[in-house]
């Protein structure tokens, strides 16, 4: 079994579209599409049906690939082991992180990796919620760093930190300089959202009914990067973001954020491990350097800001996290 082949196959499965890989792997679409025929003659069976959007697996091809999945995996972590046993820590780390683990983090997380262990690549995807929740139940991924709307508790996610969550406006809002709001006062306000479906957007829709009132959403968008642009360049529309979404925004001025209360709407940033299995060795460095990072930060997601007024609006008042209940929608 060809391992270049396996990972081709699998990773045509995921994307569901030959023209997407071909995209991804910067070659024409029909060199793709003769990989997987020749993969496909050599399994005995055809693998995929083409559909009218891409690609689908076959009822043979769902097996192969659950199979496969695990032969790929078991001959990986044979193959880190091997080369660990020779002194060196080297191999693939697919890592899924949500939006806003993307920099800092991961930017600190390669630079320390390239100083200390320069055989260990990253594989990054970058997904949400349920996705991400996927792709460590396929396997897709070794790691992944996930928002929970409770607390972890079983071996296979560690917290990481905590954040709460913020009302974001254009600067000079009178609504948003205060140093808290209560989730009442949302009510009426113009507020750009993700759209449905999205745990995010559900677990606010409920909270404001839970409190008698409707969220008035007059732009929906799931680019953070959309949301914020909106609310930079639109006085009276708003946003309801965690701070690691607006730190960067609130330190060059664009934005000005109030922390959300009554509910306290907390979310829980965790590290996933692999649902079966153990991490292999280059998982595991990839691991204890992220909690690492996050550690020296303070139990943070970001470096410690420059601007002393930003980390104080944006940080936990003392004696708050025993104090604190969550929704009892979860939070986000």
């Amino acid at each position: 079994m060809n391992i270049a082949s396996v990972r081709l196959f699998l990773e045509v499965a995921e994307a569901g579209s030959i023209s997407k890989v071909a995209a991804r792997r910067q070659t024409v679409q029909s060199h793709i599409s003769r990989q997987i025929s020749d993969f496909e003659a050599q399994c005995g069976s055809q693998l995929f049906r083409r559909t009218g959007r891409g690609v689908a697996l076959t009822e043979v091809g769902e097996y192969t690939a659950t199979r496969l999945r695990r032969w790929l995996q078991d001959t990986e972590q044979l193959m880190d082991e091997l080369r660990a046993d020779a002194g060196k820590v080297v191999g693939e780390v697919r890592l899924g992180i949500v939006p806003t683990a993307a920099h800092p983090l991961m930017t600190r997380l390669f630079e320390r990796l390239q100083l200390e262990h320069p055989g260990i690549r990253l594989n990054i995807t970058e997904a949400q919620g349920t996705e991400l929740d996927a792709l460590l139940d396929t396997g897709t991924v070794d790691l992944a760093i996930l928002f929970r709307f409770q607390r972890p508790s079983g071996r296979e996610e560690k917290l990481l930190c905590e954040a709460h969550t913020f009302v974001v406006s254009a600067p000079g809002d009178a609504l948003t300089s205060a140093p808290t709001v209560d989730f009442a006062k949302l009510a009426g306000l113009r507020l750009v959202l993700p759209r449905r479906p999205s745990h995010w957007r559900h677990a606010l829709d409920e909270t404001a009914r839970g409190l008698g009132f409707k969220l008035q959403t007059v732009v929906e968008a799931d680019s953070l990067t959309v949301q914020k642009e909106l609310v930079i360049h639109t006085p009276g529309l708003y946003s309801v973001l965690g701070p690691y979404s607006v730190k960067a925004e609130l330190e060059r001025g664009q934005l000005q954020a109030s922390r959300l209360v009554k509910p306290d709407l907390v979310r829980h940033v965790t590290l996933g491990f692999p649902r079966q299995g153990k991490l292999f060795p280059a998982s595991r460095v990839v691991a204890e350097t992220v909690q690492q990072l996050v550690e020296s930060w303070g139990n943070q997601l970001m470096e410690p800001s420059t601007d002393i007024a930003v980390d104080q609006r944006l940080s936990t008042p003392a004696g708050t996290t025993r104090r604190r209940r969550d929704a009892r929608t979860g939070t986000a």
